[in-house]
């Protein structure tokens, strides 16, 4: 199995999502990662729930699970010196130090970055908050609802008909655990160099800007707010969901060869010598005409026969899967996209990791820990650390 990371000692304090999403993938990718919880009750999603693993009311959450895999669960109190002193001889042994505690939240216990990097200097230290280290929303606390709401992803998501309305995962948290990731490995690297680590400043509020993509550039090249267009696309067109003759699936057009490819098919033969919509600019500025004659083309047949058909002739299209039919693709079936671990007596289903290095996928081989599973492996080895 690769294991690009192995040698690398991933200390982490953080629980909910951004942060045990980071360390979840430094996992996977072959780090060791020491997850501390607080003795009663660990991460807070081991409870949210239900659904909990293998169908136990009580156990684990399947939110925990989702984030947790290939750790080793150490329990610690802060409010105990003894325990402190742990996370600080643990700390000088680490490479990477994950947390999310509120600005300044660890100071008082000698575990910020400026007391650590005194005992380890090649620390990497990450730090993930709602607002960042600095600026005046700094000492909030942040949720990924909250910050998709004030940072504008809610008056994207939806259409003009409904509120505006958040994403069906916590895309915010699962980014930032995504760029954490990148700074700490490029902190790795840049460690090579000159022999020192670094404290990064992620902030789920600067994320979720970065991630307005083209429509924040798109607000600052014309000085409009994009509307919320449902499933259609601001700068493509035809790129959204049609009604078939017997439910709806998404195409997604992307130039201009296909629109021609996708007008032949559907009757529509003579729309691409249409001033109008020869090219993307003028379809996106008459979509108001050009939609109508795609809709009523759409009715005339089946998904299936419209996929058969899109397939064949390389116009992008797909159906509009729920989970459980997504995970059934064949596609994620021939890409392993779903694995099984061991976990408390039972062999249970996890959704595995997309990294794959030379044709094989980086899947931590542990499973999430149950709370305190490696407090004594990890209380003895503790022990012969200086």
């Amino acid at each position: 199995m690769k294991q690009p990371l192995k040698g690398l000692r991933v200390l982490d304090l953080s629980r909910v999502l951004a942060g045990p999403w980071c360390s979840q993938l430094l996992a996977d990718m072959g780090a060791e990662v020491i997850k501390v919880e607080h003795p009663h009750g660990g991460d807070d999603t081991r409870h949210w729930g239900p659904p909990y693993a293998g169908g136990h009311d009580g156990g684990d959450a399947a939110y925990f699970l989702a984030a947790n895999r290939g750790k080793k669960s150490l329990l610690l109190d802060l409010k105990n010196p003894e325990d402190v002193a742990r996370i600080q001889k643990l700390a000088r042994h680490s490479d990477i130090l994950l947390e999310n505690f509120k600005v300044g939240g660890l100071a008082k216990y000698g575990l910020d970055y400026k007391s650590l990097k005194a005992i380890n200097p090649k620390l990497v230290y990450c730090s993930v908050t709602g607002f960042g280290q600095s600026g005046p929303d700094a000492p909030r606390a942040g949720y990924d609802f909250m910050i998709q709401a004030m940072g504008g992803l809610m008056s994207l998501t939806g259409d003009d008909t409904s509120e505006p309305m958040k994403t069906g995962v916590a895309i915010t948290d699962l980014f930032t655990g995504l760029y954490a990731a990148n700074a700490i490995l490029a902190a790795i690297v840049a460690r090579l160099s000159s022999g020192l680590g670094c404290h990064i400043d992620m902030a789920l509020f600067d994320v979720q800007l970065a991630m307005l993509a083209n429509q924040a550039q798109n607000f600052l090249a014309s000085g409009d707010n994009p509307p919320r267009l449902g499933n259609a696309h601001p700068n493509i067109v035809p790129y959204q969901a049609f009604a078939c003759a017997d439910g709806h699936l998404i195409l997604a057009v992307g130039n201009d060869s296909q629109f021609a490819r996708f007008c032949e098919l559907a009757g529509l033969q003579e729309l691409p010598s249409d001033s109008r919509f020869a090219t993307n600019a003028g379809r996106v500025s008459h979509r108001e005409q050009l939609l109508p004659l795609i809709k009523a083309a759409m009715l005339g047949k089946s998904k299936g026969e419209w996929l058969t058909l899109l397939n064949g002739a390389g116009v992008p299209a797909g159906p509009i899967n729920n989970v459980a039919e997504a995970l059934d693709e064949p596609q994620a079936k021939h890409r392993q996209m779903q694995i099984e671990r061991d976990f408390n007596g039972e062999r249970l289903p996890f959704v595995g990791s997309p990294l794959r290095m030379d044709g094989e996928a980086l899947n931590s081989p542990l499973p999430p820990p149950r709370l305190g599973e490696h407090q004594a492996e990890l209380l003895a080895w503790l022990d012969t650390l200086e």
